[in-house]
Formats: C-alpha cells, sequence, structure tokens
C-alpha cells in the first residue's frame, strides 16, 4: 500500500492475501474486501471519468448507492466496485464512455 494513502489497514496476521490487477497495474488486497476498498488502499482514487466533462470520479459511498465507482470487472462494464468482493486474480480496469444499456441476463 502506498505510504501517501489516508487508508490504513489493521493488523491481521491471519487474513489471506490476494492478487488482482487494476489498469494493468498488480495489487493486493485481503480476503474479503471490497473491490473500493482494496483500490483506495492502493492510493487509487479515481475509477472513471464521467462521459459529458471527463470528471474523475472514484468510490465515495461504499454501499452501492452512488454508482461512482463503476469498473469493468474480467470484461463485464458497469460494475460497483463497492458491490464486489476481490477474487484472486480478477482483471479490474477503469470504466471508459457512459454506462451502456446492454444485455443483461434476464435480456438472455
Amino acid at each position: 500500500m502506498p505510504i501517501d494513502s489516508p487508508f490504513r489497514r489493521l493488523p491481521d496476521a491471519q487474513a489471506r492475501t490476494l492478487a488482482f490487477t487494476f489498469a494493468g497495474r498488480e495489487l493486493e488486497a485481503r480476503e474479503g474486501d471490497s473491490l473500493a476498498a482494496a483500490i483506495l488502499a492502493a492510493g487509487i482514487a479515481t475509477t472513471r471519468h464521467t462521459p459529458v466533462s471527463g470528471a474523475p470520479r472514484g468510490p465515495y459511498c461504499m454501499i452501492g448507492l452512488c454508482f461512482e465507482c463503476l469498473v469493468e470487472i474480467d470484461g463485464e462494464p458497469n460494475r460497483q466496485a463497492c458491490m464486489v468482493e476481490v477474487r484472486d486474480g480478477m482483471r479490474v480496469k477503469a470504466m471508459q464512455g457512459a454506462r451502456g444499456l446492454g444485455k443483461g441476463p434476464a435480456d438472455e
């Protein structure tokens, strides 16, 4: 975890470490971390940019209400990072462009 991150972890000798990538960067998380918490703990504040102005956005409410933490996870866009638990080996990218209205599981 970078020193400049305002998020500090409490010691936990029993926590299993998981590896994932964000925007091609190798990061680590603890088992049970939300993806948003792991991204913030790594010192990353931006997970997407607004499609109109390009303003940076990132995890904010941490409870799934604001949709500011949208990311692409393993090729699936528009996922809320605060609502997804980190899995070992997951590939995460910053969201690009406007949120789409693609087919969902109910449409298949």
